[in-house]
Formats: structure tokens, C-alpha cells, sequence
């Protein structure tokens, strides 16, 4: 969200990250901005707020807890899905004239909405006016269909609306991706040639001036899932797969259809989640996709860089709001 706050010309002031790990990632992007590295239940204090300046608050609490596919802590006593009491907490530390939560689209359904009033009613409480929406980022330059829902709450009793969703074409997964670099499963060198020109504006923008491109790293797979992988075309999942490759599957009735799920080039992609677990299918190689390819569905700019082992860059990734989708919500507010 920091990207697309800095793309919406709105200056970053402090940031809290808990892990360690996703903190030197930001360190490594924004060196400029402190940050407070730890659990947010122990901050107790924060820098002054400026004067004469309108200022927001926003963040994205633990979203595990209320994804649609997370059956088993989707519930009251699970404490992560109690974290943005902790933000609203720390907002009116500063008591801002904007605050912005984002969550999952399963916040909405989670408990019936239970936490989700949650939220609501405790900013209200604390005197602002608030504004729900979901917004699919496929909708504003993202080559994803990936929903979020943002809780818009004003100080000053605005009303948040919608921002305006782009009139172009959707932009496809082949228009994101296809000047990246032709790799293996288990490629581990990190800086290599892009493949070719970008071969759109997307990609040109999100390129820039650079030569070689970073994050070019691939799960290495074992020989059973890389003897699959051939089987699933564009658009296919793990049922195209021979059953006799699925051995290691007890009940293949619980797999849910992102499991082995090949991107199709000439659409935007499904939700780049946990990409890894989920081993999601390069759309024309018989493999994963790297944490680059992953980053530039994601819409992050490849001068962006990742800290961390592979595993660590993937979650990383995986659980990024879209910069685009983040900065439209903040211009949105600054043209409020």
C-alpha cells in the first residue's frame, strides 16, 4: 500500500511490520521511512503528527482468518481476526482525517459479517463516518482478478466513493509477463536479461529503464508434480490430471479448483494468493511461476526488490495489495 500511497503523491510517514523478514523488504524499497518492527499490540507510541497536513491511517490486519478458503479459523476465537482493533488503536494515536482498512472479500461473509460490523461500529464509536466497498483490481490496470474490501472512514463525515474503473480492455496475463525471462523449475539465479521487448504498455511501464530484472526464482518441484504439469492446459486445473499421478492425494474430492490451476495468456490472471502451495501453472512452460512474474501480476514495478528466501519472497508476493488498486483508493480520498 506504501507504493500505491507514493503513486497517489501521498508521503509515507511511519510504518509497523511484524515480521522481520517482509520488514527488510520495505527497509530495502523505502529506506527513508521508520520502521517499527514488531507486533503492533506493543506500540505504544508513534512520531507526532504534522500540522496543517491531512493525514491518513491505513493498513491491512491478518486476512488469513477470513478467506474464503480457510474453513478452519474462520471464527471468533481465532485472535488475528481481532487485529484491527489494534490499528484503529494506534489511529487515533493520531487521530487522522482518513482511516483505511483492507481485508479480503470473505471479511463480508465471514461469521455472516460479524467482523466486518466489528469494525464498523468501532470506528464510528471513535467518531468517524464510514464507507464499505469491494473493489476487483482486474477493474483498474491490475492483469488479476483479485477482490478486496476496503472500510473508508472520515473524520470529518465525508462520504467514500467508488473511483472510477478504467474503460480499457482488461489487461491479459501474456501482456504482464511475456518479456520476462524463460526459466526451469527451481531456477535460483536472481538478476537475469529480460526475454525480449515489452510487448505492452503495462509492461513497459512496470520495466522502465532497467536491463536485467530480479526475482527470477522458481520452487523446485519433485519429479511426481513435475511429471503433471503437462497434462493441465490454459485454464485447467488438477482434474485434467491422470488420477493414477495423484496417488499422493487420499480424497482429491477436497481440492479445491485453484490447486494446479494454468494461467491463460489471453486473460487475466486468478489470484495470486500462495502461489507455491498452490502450484500455480506458467501459461506456456511446465512450471511454477517465478516471484518476478508473480510481482508483475501483482502490478509492482520491477525495480522492486524482495528479502528473503524463495519461500519468504513468495508470501511476500502473495500478499501484496495490487499498488494500483491502493492508489486509486488514495486519490479517491485526496480528491474527497
Amino acid at each position: 500500500m506504501t507504493l500505491g500511497a507514493r503513486q497517489a503523491g501521498i508521503e509515507v510517514a511511519y510504518a509497523v511490520e511484524k515480521c522481520p523478514i517482509a520488514a527488510s523488504t520495505y527497509r530495502l524499497n523505502f529506506r527513508e521511512i521508520p520502521v517499527f518492527v514488531g507486533d503492533i499490540r506493543e506500540l505504544n507510541s508513534i512520531p507526532d503528527r504534522p500540522k496543517d497536513v491531512r493525514t491518513i491511517v491505513f493498513g491491512g490486519p491478518p486476512c488469513q482468518g477470513f478467506s474464503t478458503s480457510n474453513q478452519r479459523t474462520r471464527n471468533s476465537s481465532n485472535p488475528n481476526n481481532w487485529m484491527h482493533k489494534e490499528l484503529i488503536r494506534v489511529a487515533k494515536m493520531w487521530d487522522p482525517d482518513w482511516i483505511v482498512i483492507e481485508n479480503v472479500k470473505g471479511i463480508r461473509e465471514t461469521l455472516k459479517g460479524f467482523f466486518l460490523r466489528e469494525i464498523v461500529e468501532s470506528l464510528e464509536t471513535a467518531g468517524y463516518t464510514t464507507s464499505t466497498t469491494t473493489l476487483n483490481a482486474v477493474h483498474y490496470g491490475v492483469p488479476q482478478r483479485r477482490e478486496r474490501t476496503f472500510v473508508v472512514a472520515s473524520r470529518e463525515g465525508k462520504v467514500f466513493t467508488d473511483p472510477t474503473s478504467s474503460t480499457e480492455s482488461p489487461i491479459t496475463v501474456e501482456e504482464a509477463i511475456a518479456d520476462l525471462p524463460v526459466l526451469t523449475p527451481g531456477a535460483s539465479v536472481d538478476k537475469l536479461p529480460y526475454r525480449c521487448n515489452p510487448i505492452s504498455p503495462f509492461a513497459r511501464k512496470l520495466r522502465g529503464r532497467l536491463g536485467k530484472v530480479t526475482g527470477n526464482l522458481v520452487t523446485k518441484n519433485a519429479s511426481h508434480v513435475l511429471q503433471r504439469y503437462p497434462y493441465v492446459p490454459q485454464g485447467g486445473n488438477w482434474e485434467d490430471i491422470p488420477s493414477t499421478l495423484l496417488h499422493n492425494y487420499a480424497d482429491t474430492s477436497k481440492c479445491h479448483t485453484g490447486i494446479y490451476h494454468r494461467l491463460k495468456s489471453s486473460e487475466p490472471s486468478v489470484v495470486i494468493g500462495n502461489f507455491r502451495k498452490n502450484m500455480l501453472i506458467h501459461p506456456h512452460e511446465d512450471r511454477g511461476l517465478s516471484v518476478r512474474e508473480a510481482a508483475r501480476i501483482q502490478s509492482v514495478p520491477d525495480n522492486f526488490r524482495f528479502s528473503g528466501s524463495i519461500g519468504f519472497q513468495q508470501q511476500q508476493v502473495g500478499n501484496m495489495v495490487p499498488p494500483p488498486l491502493a492508489k486509486v483508493v488514495l486519490e479517491r480520498i485526496a480528491e474527497i
